[in-house]
């Protein structure tokens, strides 16, 4: 009988930790402000981040293979940029590598940053994890670039503008992949979790209410309406057309186009 036992014990146990490593992975870009006026400091701090957002749980991330910014159809390389750093969650007993970097606003209009990171194993979907991320920062008033694709494998094309967003607006994008809409996909949905930007974190009160899931439409249109303030992440998920070995082996990549944006309250 006990033997039996601890077998189902076993068992629950491992089902909870597939559970818990189930939860969606986010690659993330946050600049220090979203919108740079004329009256504000040029210079943009960005934190570099692979997490689970909601719950704050950092992973560990090597350094990215690409990270840069497009201004005005000009892609720069900023990869040197790049510093490591450490991130914790409340939750976590060690830190994790994260990235830093900071950019000097020159020029008006929209600037967007992104980041093409080292493959990440997750031995627990048995297959590699790439997610293509950015983020639009808005530059002394000229609102010109944020609807344009910047060529990575797979992105969200903002069809709602990403900047000056109150709590409550309706999000819309479109999921490209090489170019080319992506019918039907499914986009996932988290909040970054940070005390910092309501003076509290939001407690899930069950699994279903920490990644939100919406599907895009025929042409690859998705919507969802942010209902906090703060920065928000959505996810595109697909499977590469490619693959990558891992111990000699042909293995599955999952790549993600990934898009932050940030809600303000309506005072």
């Amino acid at each position: 009988m006990f033997r039996h036992l601890s077998t189902y014990c076993f068992i629950f146990a491992g089902c909870l930790f597939f559970a818990a490593s189930g939860q969606a992975h986010f690659g993330t870009v946050i600049p220090s402000d979203e919108i740079v006026t004329q009256d504000d400091p040029k210079t943009v701090s960005l934190q570099v981040m692979f997490i689970h957002p909601m719950e704050m749980l950092y992973m560990e991330m090597e350094k990215p293979k690409a990270f840069g910014v497009v201004h005005r159809g000009k892609r720069e390389d900023l990869l040197k940029t790049l510093e490591k750093a450490e991130g914790k969650g409340p939750d976590q007993d060690r830190s994790f590598s994260i990235w830093k970097a900071s950019y000097t606003i020159k020029k008006p209009g929209d600037h967007v940053f992104f980041v093409g990171p080292a493959p990440y194993w997750e031995p627990a979907e048995d297959k590699f994890i790439v997610h293509y991320t950015k983020v639009c920062v808005s530059a002394l008033g000229l609102e010109e670039g944020w609807d344009e694709p910047i060529g990575l494998e797979t992105e969200i094309i903002p069809l709602t503008r990403p900047y000056g967003l109150w709590v409550g607006n309706l999000f819309t994008g479109q999921v490209l992949i090489k170019g080319k809409p992506v019918p039907y996909a499914e986009v996932e949905v988290e909040y970054l979790n940070e005390s910092s930007e309501n003076k509290s974190i939001v407690k899930a009160p069950s699994d279903p209410f920490i990644t939100q899931v919406v599907k895009a439409d025929k042409n690859g249109v998705f919507s969802y309406a942010m209902p906090r303030a703060g920065w928000w992440g959505f996810a595109a998920l697909s499977d590469a057309s490619w693959k990558l070995k891992k111990d000699g082996k042909p293995k599955d990549v999952e790549i993600g186009a990934v898009m932050w944006v940030r809600t303000t309250p309506m005072q």
